[in-house]
Parts: structure tokens; sequence; C-alpha cells
């Protein structure tokens, strides 16, 4: 099951690289939902989003293709995630849970606050 997980991050975290929307979208279950917490201070949607295809439009907003950034697959709440670094300083972490081989669920750490621990020094 864990390799299962790490399997699907990976193919998410490698569309989320390409800034790839249509396979960001494969990579998500039809039902997907993305929850953000930008903590009031930096963009982020207030209420979850449901469903691929918006769950994938916001995925890319928020991971993919940001200049200067680098996106890599680390341990989040101790399973396979996403952190999104620009010069060292975390700006996003993304915890995912999986079922059925895709990604049905996405928590985005937008929050700084919350960020600080993941800077790297």
């Amino acid at each position: 099951m864990l390799h299962q997980h790490d399997d699907v991050v990976r193919r998410f975290a490698e569309a989320c690289r390409l800034g790839d929307i249509v396979a960001v979208r494969a990579a998500l279950e039809a039902d997907a939902v993305a929850v953000c917490d930008g903590g009031g201070v930096v963009p982020a949607a207030l209420d979850p989003v449901h469903g691929a295809e918006d769950v994938a439009r916001l995925v890319v907003v928020l991971l993919c293709g940001q200049p200067d950034t680098e996106l890599t697959i680390e341990a989040v709440n101790g399973r396979a995630g996403l952190a999104l670094r620009r010069a060292d300083r975390a700006v996003a972490v993304a915890g995912v849970e999986v079922v059925g081989g895709r990604v049905a669920v996405v928590w985005i750490v937008l929050n700084p606050a919350k960020l600080r621990g993941w800077h790297r020094r």
C-alpha cells in the first residue's frame, strides 16, 4: 500500500514539474478534493475545491511551473508528499491521500507561518 502511495505521488510530482495539466488531471480521482491553507496571508482557495478538473487547475497554479522553484518529494505527515521551494524557502507543502491508485485529496499549506520549519538552512 505504501509503495503504491509513493508511486502515485511520484507520477503526480512529475506532472507538476512538467506543468502538464492533462497529466495532473490523470493523476487525480474524478471526485478529488483540494484543501488550502493560506492563513489569510497568501492567496488560496477559501473553501475546498472539488472535482478533478478544478483541483488540477488549482494544483497547476499553486505548484507547477513557478519561476525559480524546485518541487521535491518529501515526507509530509509521515507519507510521501510535495514541497515547493524558492531559494531554499518553502512556499508550499502538500500532503496527499491516495485511493485506488490516484490522488484523492491534496492538502496544500501556503501559510508562511506554518512553513518556517520547511525552509532549508
